[in-house]
């Protein structure tokens, strides 16, 4: 399964970037990052979930990691996961979405983003291109903005002219702006 990796790690903090399970090395009969009502798709998220969850576990043990400042940062199919990782995970203090939102097509209610978007709680900056294909503006990403339970004056969505992309220097700007906010600035 293609992962998009075409993002920018906000300058001054640490990324993880998690290798989760059908991706990469870790490659296996899944063919396809598109939600489905299957049962291996079920258990693909479930995995996913675990497997970022271990990367917490993993980070926490190291002393030269700040484990209470713990942010999500998503793109694309990872955007799309923040509508459930950020719900099912404590340690996350924010989120950062760069093009995310619903799909199309839906998973099995366990899975599903839109049974997870309500318990999200915490600040979450949404940035999206206006003319989306895989996340079109007005039915992916408004409901998915609407569903997010974080508080209204912790949530944020920004959209671009553009498609399935935001501008660098804006989304570069804005990230680390909210994660100056939300987590304090570098030390």
């Amino acid at each position: 399964m293609p992962l998009e990796t075409n993002f920018f790690p906000p300058a001054g903090r640490a990324v993880v970037i998690p290798i989760y399970k059908g991706t990469y090395e870790r490659s296996d009969t899944l063919t396809s990052d598109i939600p489905n009502q299957s049962i291996m798709w079920r258990d693909h998220v479930a995995m996913w979930v675990k497997d970022f969850r271990r990367s917490l576990d993993y980070l926490s043990t190291r002393p030269d990691i700040d484990s209470t400042r713990f942010a999500y940062l998503g793109f694309s199919w990872g955007g799309n996961m923040g509508g459930i990782i950020p719900a099912v995970e404590p340690r996350l203090k924010t989120a950062v979405l760069y093009v995310a939102g619903l799909t199309m097509e839906r998973g099995r209610p366990e899975v599903d983003p839109v049974n997870f978007l309500p318990r999200i709680k915490i600040p979450v900056l949404m940035l999206n291109g206006k003319y989306d294909f895989f996340f079109p503006s007005e039915t992916g990403q408004k409901p998915f903005f609407t569903l997010l339970g974080s508080p209204p004056a912790d949530k944020r969505w920004i959209m671009y002219e553009g498609g399935h992309d935001v501008p660098r220097t804006q989304a570069i700007r804005e990230s680390l702006a909210w994660l100056d906010r939300y987590l304090g600035p570098v030390r």
